[in-house]
């Protein structure tokens, strides 16, 4: 277990799970003196720093213990049992954001349904419980869809384009097999341009603050760069999506950092794609290139402070993922390298043994020549990969 980090503030923060989320809040706790505890799922994560419990996120009882030590509690990740939630709710927990916000990061069917009450812009999507549904809906919108299980996909999981009723029957079986009933999402394919993120926070009072909208460029299914702000973006767009954003984040009353993904779609639409109720990837540029990163946001968002700037340091930055790793050794034995050749651009290490296809860490490059700062991203993040 690691040790509890000093505190100015008098204010504990508890986040569940240890991933590479609660690492990046480490530092920003540090520098507000806010002492911050991760409840980890095992040792030797990548939050281990902050780690002052070890324990299964599924159990009541290991959750309330680790909810005992702290002042508020938030997340890693969007995967805590409904019941768990709302029973710390019950024992007067602050938990940011809530349940009744979550349960739509939780569950697609559910966020389709409550955005499409909103009015808000979605691709074409039914819920389908057999085949036959499927078949219908496929018939219905060009002979080819997307379909995701309902819960637990994430990085291109859970997500599978079909063209035929029976590509599905798996998951359909895996359904009928659970016994607790249910359905698979099945959405129109969507002919976009690229894919975008708005990012937004939102403190419990209701206070909001954006970051420019940026752009995402995905590699089977994971998220490989991210250029801010998205070129070609000012305007309209740009005010679109924020507005957009900030209707989700009011709508279904989210607290703390709030990520919406995008289609931008060939005959100048947008789409939202999917929801993350937490820091999310499209956000870790503003680590190096906002004034405000969103892990400092989020933190004062959670604990219903006043929202920092989020203006750009520099007109780009430009953030590439760190996929799969070195095939031996570590990303810091490839440092003198790195650091030689690119001394202007940021690595984020995130303590993960690398593994094909797994973020093991990300590059941060800004400046004022979007082609310069691409190459200096790329070439960087290319030091760590083989």
């Amino acid at each position: 277990m690691g040790t509890t980090l000093g505190t100015t503030t008098g204010v504990t923060v508890g986040v569940i799970g240890g991933g590479q989320l609660a690492r990046m809040m480490i530092p920003a706790a540090v520098n507000l003196g806010i002492d911050i505890r991760v409840l980890a799922e095992q040792p030797g994560m990548s939050a281990e720093l902050a780690a002052s419990a070890v324990g299964d996120y599924h159990d009541l009882d290991t959750v309330a213990a680790f909810a005992d030590t702290v002042d508020v509690i938030t997340f890693d990740h969007e995967h805590v049992p409904q019941e768990i939630l709302r029973a710390l709710v019950a024992r007067g927990v602050a938990v940011h954001p809530g349940p009744d916000a979550l349960l739509y990061a939780q569950d697609k069917l559910l966020m389709r349904q409550r955005l499409t009450e909103l009015g808000l812009p979605v691709p074409d999507w039914a819920r389908v419980e057999n085949p036959d549904e499927l078949d219908a809906f496929l018939a219905e919108h060009g002979g080819r869809a997307v379909v995701k299980t309902a819960r637990g996909g994430y990085d291109g999981k859970g997500v599978r384009v079909v063209a035929h009723k029976h590509e599905a029957d798996d998951w359909f079986q895996a359904l009928a097999e659970d016994a607790n009933g249910g359905a698979l999402l099945v959405e129109e394919l969507v002919d976009f341009r690229r894919e975008l993120a708005q990012v937004v926070a939102r403190r419990p009072s209701g206070d909001i603050r954006s970051w420019p909208v940026v752009e995402t460029v995905q590699r089977d299914g994971v998220c490989a760069e991210v250029v801010a702000p998205a070129p070609h973006s000012s305007g309209r767009l740009a005010e679109v999506a924020e507005q957009i954003a900030r209707r989700v984040a009011e709508g279904i009353g989210v607290t703390g950092v709030l990520a919406v993904e995008l289609f931008e779609t060939t005959d100048d639409r947008l789409l939202i794609n999917e929801l993350a109720m937490r820091p999310h990837n499209s956000g870790h540029w503003s680590i190096d290139g906002s004034v405000t990163s969103q892990f400092e946001q989020h933190l004062r968002a959670v604990l219903d402070l006043p929202l920092g700037d989020t203006a750009t340091r520099e007109p780009w930055s430009i953030m590439v993922n760190v996929l799969g790793g070195p095939a031996q050794g570590s990303m810091s034995d490839r440092y003198a390298g790195a650091f030689a050749a690119h001394p202007s651009v940021k690595v984020h290490n995130y303590n993960k043994a690398p593994r094909p296809g797994r973020k093991i860490g990300h590059v941060t490059a800004v400046g004022a020549d979007l082609d310069e700062v691409a190459y200096q991203a790329r070439a960087t993040a290319a030091f760590f990969q083989d």
